[in-house]
């Protein structure tokens, strides 16, 4: 009896092992038959489906399909796999779901598809049975964003693993298609006829078990589609850009991540999928437009300007006490810009490129180079303080070669006097250049604020386009004939025939006393024996000493404050430059001026509009509000600040020979402190007033009393600080990186 009680028990256990399959699949099919049998049984067909058996059904089944698969070795499909996929078992469930009845039945459904795709190893998606009712739920209402979210995750996750399978979920002309037909990513796909080995490479990767299921309806045998996708069809990509849009904050964010996670994956038939497929591009920049113009027109350009840049992972965090009335449409724009200048950075090139050129169609040119074009003077100080938002917040190279090209002339030719040029291009930016110098100081003052940020910017045709191309023939320096003439010419000082020009101006030595002007014509470095050859570094001291001893000491009152000083300009100059260095330092700039014995001999030399602008701007600096020469004056040194040595040589050495007619940016202010040097013998107690008008902007004494002269006197004061900032930058620029 013990004998046979073992043999029974060995017998019960080799058919338990022996028959699973034949269980596992009965009792799917019971399942599936039992959920089915609901509707032909039910008689309350108001009653929930959490109320019913439904969701046991369903659990029931998928912890069939996972256990099974665990069973099965690798590769190989059970039966009720086998199943879900022959009798369209999903199909039926996704039109159940999008019928919504019973009542719940969506969202059992989702998390039924969720829990599928989530918990399976085996990809299914490139199945028809399987992405067909996929791309049916994708269409449905954005009711369940909860459910709808967990399950396009899902589907982003897997399409992660297998970016292959991307095309099977998007509608469109390039489903199916793998690296393995050859084809250039870039270029239109051209259906091939498919050979024998063509022909049976594909269906197996369409279907790997061998289940003989049909290619889908206008497919080619290589599973192309021939059918144009139907631009207004939901697929994965716009489902997921409107749960972006969701009021509910978690919702929005989730959306957001995994839209990064699909555009992020590197792989040509995804990145063709995604630019071409998807409506990707029409979308993510479409909703911009839509949301910059929702910000109301009647915003104050000086809120906009005070906006910190806006992330789109932490917007809506800002302070309530801080924020003002329009500052929610305001963060909702510059948040979805962010979100686009992530997705723009993140995407493969195919798709960066795509989209940056939808966002530079639609919103650069279709909305933004309107407003900034037009007459209105408030509508272009909220349209250029937008775009100096706008420029704050981008960074992704993509993004910013469309904005540059938006903003400048792309020309490497050199600026003329007059330019006939009457391209858009090139008319937004001479309008933005010219505005600079503007009747209204808040238009000049917020458009100057715009190429500040500009000068930010990675990229270096801003500074080839605003000011490198007229420097490159270093047509400002007066060329001498020869080396071997007379020997005095040899002896010359080099700046003694640039400040020729300087004496013969009458703001310069009218009533200009002896001390000051001594101290602005001080220098006393030795001659080089070729004046021209800038490579020869002079002594940083007398460069230094140059710019400190331009403003006479009658003129200066820092010295009566306790305030920062040279050395703190030194300090932030320090941190400014190696900011400056790390932007440049793969623009591949020489590292010394043109030989001029190589550049072309030619017309008279013009800095340029931006640098016209710019000089004309600063030589009215004595007549001008603070605010504008606070601007034009940071402006010049944010340009001082870079390596190019030409930029360096032109607005930093004070000992150029300049050509006749040229100017510089020491030329200018040798001018302007003549100009001061006459006038303010007309300011009564010149000294008290200018040390009060000081104490005044530091905000030491109140805005009591008026004070004649008052522009004047601030002129005087920005005008000290700036020769401070020049000789700071100049000191850091000469000595050896990392000795300060």
């Amino acid at each position: 009896m013990a004998l046979l009680g073992r043999l029974g028990a060995l017998l019960q256990r080799a058919v338990a092992t022996e028959e699973p399959d034949i269980d596992l699949l009965a009792a799917f099919t019971e399942h599936w038959k039992g959920l089915t049998h609901y509707y032909l049984e039910t008689t309350d067909e108001n009653k929930p489906a959490k109320q019913t058996d439904i969701p046991w059904h369903l659990k029931q089944m998928l912890d069939i399909l996972v256990y099974e698969e665990k069973q099965q070795p690798p590769g190989e499909t059970g039966p009720c796999l086998e199943y879900l996929l022959q009798h369209k078992t999903l199909e039926t469930l996704s039109t159940l779901g999008k019928a919504e009845y019973p009542p719940g039945m969506r969202s059992q459904v989702l998390l039924f598809f969720s829990r599928l795709l989530g918990q399976m190893q085996c990809p299914l998606l490139h199945y028809l049975s399987v992405y067909r009712p996929v791309q049916k739920l994708l269409q449905l209402g954005p009711e369940l964003e909860k459910e709808m979210m967990q399950f396009i995750a899902v589907l982003c996750t897997k399409i992660r693993q297998e970016p292959a399978l991307l095309p099977y979920v998007l509608e469109g002309k390039h489903k199916g298609k793998h690296v393995a037909n050859g084809q250039n990513v870039d270029q239109p796909f051209q259906p091939q006829e498919a050979t024998a080995e063509s022909s049976d490479h594909v269906s197996k990767e369409i279907d790997p078990v061998k289940q003989g299921e049909r290619l889908c309806p206008g497919m080619d045998p290589c599973g192309v589609s021939l059918v144009e996708p139907a631009s207004s069809a939901a697929n994965l990509v716009t489902s997921l850009i409107n749960l972006c849009k969701s009021k509910k904050r978690k919702v929005a964010v989730k959306a957001q991540e995994n839209l990064l996670l699909l555009t992020s994956i590197d792989h040509p038939t995804a990145s063709l999928a995604l630019a071409q497929d998807s409506m990707l591009c029409p979308l993510v920049a479409g909703y911009l437009c839509f949301l910059y113009d929702a910000v109301p027109a009647d915003i104050d350009p000086a809120n906009v300007a005070m906006l910190q840049p806006v992330s789109w992972r932490l917007q809506g965090n800002s302070a309530e006490e801080n924020s003002f009335l329009e500052q929610l449409d305001l963060e909702v724009f510059f948040a979805w810009l962010d979100f686009c200048d992530c997705l723009v950075k993140g995407a493969p090139p195919t798709v960066a490129r795509l989209l940056a050129e939808a966002v530079g169609q639609r919103l650069f040119v279709g909305r933004l180079q309107p407003q900034l074009l037009q007459m209105s003077e408030d509508g272009i100080l909220l349209s250029t303080a937008i775009l100096t938002g706008l420029v704050r917040q981008i960074r992704a190279p993509a993004l910013i070669q469309e904005l540059v090209v938006f903003l400048l002339r792309t020309g490497r030719e050199p600026e003329v006097l007059e330019d006939p040029d009457h391209q858009p291009y090139h008319c937004l930016c001479s309008q933005l250049i010219e505005r600079c110098n503007h009747l209204s100081d808040e238009i000049s003052i917020v458009t100057l604020k715009f190429f500040e940020e500009l000068l930010h910017l990675p990229d270096p045709r801003i500074l080839q386009s605003l000011v490198l191309h007229n420097l490159e023939e270093r047509r400002y320096i007066l060329k001498i004939p020869s080396v071997q003439e007379e020997h005095s010419s040899q002896e010359q000082e080099p700046c003694e025939d640039g400040l020729r020009e300087l004496e013969e101006d009458p703001y310069f030595v009218d009533g200009f006393p002896a001390v000051g002007f001594q101290a602005s014509r001080k220098p006393a470095v030795p001659a080089p024996k070729q004046p021209v050859q800038s490579e020869e570094k002079m002594d940083v001291k007398e460069v230094v000493n140059s710019f400190l001893c331009l403003v006479p000491s009658e003129a200066k009152t820092s010295a009566y404050l306790e305030e920062g000083g040279y050395d703190t300009y030194v300090h932030d100059a320090s941190r400014m430059f190696g900011e400056c260095l790390t932007n440049t330092s793969h623009w591949n700039w020489p590292q010394a001026s043109q030989p001029l014995e190589s550049c072309l001999a030619g017309s008279h030399f013009y800095e340029g509009h931006f640098l016209k602008v710019l000089f004309d701007r600063l030589a009215q600096i004595l007549d001008q509000s603070y605010a504008v020469n606070l601007q034009v004056t940071s402006v010049l040194s944010r340009l001082a600040l870079f390596p190019h040595p030409h930029l360096h040589e032109y607005l930093l050495d004070p000992y150029l020979p300049l050509a006749p007619g040229c100017r510089t940016l020491f030329s200018m202010l040798i001018r302007v402190i003549g100009d001061l040097m006459q006038r303010i013998q007309r300011v009564p107690d010149f000294p008290a007033s200018l040390l009060l008008v000081r104490k005044r902007l530091l905000g030491l004494v109140p805005e009591d009393q008026q004070i004649s002269h008052q522009m004047l006197l601030e002129g005087v004061v920005v005008l000290e600080e700036f020769c401070k900032e020049l000789a700071a930058i100049a000191f850091v620029k000469s000595v050896p990186k990392g000795t300060l």
